[in-house]
């Protein structure tokens, strides 16, 4: 299958609180996974996970090494390239939900493609947002605000509002953290039709292996290394 996303000897350190010395969270880590597949990262508290994403979102530059997305060495993006390449072709999928408590469900999902990148019209853009409502079950809660929804439903709307501009990447970084069981499963589920329906390629990081079972691949990353687990 074609290589959608791939890492190649990535290094990333930060200034010890000191300053004297630079701290390694990890180095020379390698990855591939194919173009509609699904993988996680599994690991301790610490070990870099969430910032490996950060690297793949290019919300954070490595030390060291190349990260790829759909052949295009991210590393050499500038800021504004970024920008436009993190708000087209990645949706993010936290573990708080981050939704704006001013805006309704329609609102919060339509954020992302009124940062100036896409070119969608506000006839086109609403008629996708609400599709994706439904799509994730919550054509009923359209014009709610995030305080009248539970916790789950605020997670869905997270997810609706990664998948506006139709991205090729979807990251999540533990989605379902702050989650009870049942709401967690539902959420899995959810992605995991998502990517099989959409073709999309997700990666997520995740404390639960029961969770990370349901990807494709799982890797661990712990003392600076990621391995298959």
């Amino acid at each position: 299958m074609e290589t959608f996303l791939k890492l190649t000897n990535i290094s990333k350190s930060y200034p010890s609180p000191e300053g004297e010395e630079k701290v390694d969270v990890f180095g020379e880590v390698n990855l591939e996974i194919p173009k509609g597949s699904s993988a996680a990262i599994v690991g301790p508290s610490g070990s870099g996970k969430s910032t490996l994403l950060n690297l793949i979102g290019t919300l954070d530059k490595p030390d060291g090494g190349e990260v790829y997305v759909d052949g295009r060495p991210t590393g050499k993006f500038t800021e504004v390239e970024a920008s436009e390449f993190r708000n087209q072709s990645i949706g993010f999928i936290f573990q708080s939900h981050h939704l704006l408590p001013q805006c309704t469900v329609m609102e919060n999902v339509m954020v992302p493609a009124l940062a100036g990148f896409s070119n969608l019209t506000e006839k086109e853009l609403q008629k996708r947002a609400k599709e994706l409502l439904d799509k994730v079950g919550l054509s009923h809660r359209v014009n709610h605000r995030p305080a009248e929804i539970s916790g789950g439903e605020k997670q869905r709307v997270a997810v609706a509002r990664a998948l506006i501009n139709q991205p090729d990447l979807l990251l999540a970084d533990e989605p379902t953290g702050a989650l009870d069981k049942m709401n967690s499963e539902k959420l899995i589920e959810l992605l995991v039709e998502l990517n099989q329906a959409l073709a999309l390629t997700l990666l997520m990081v995740t404390h639960s292996p029961e969770i990370a079972s349901q990807m494709k691949t799982t890797y661990l990353m712990e003392e600076g290394k990621l391995t298959d687990f």
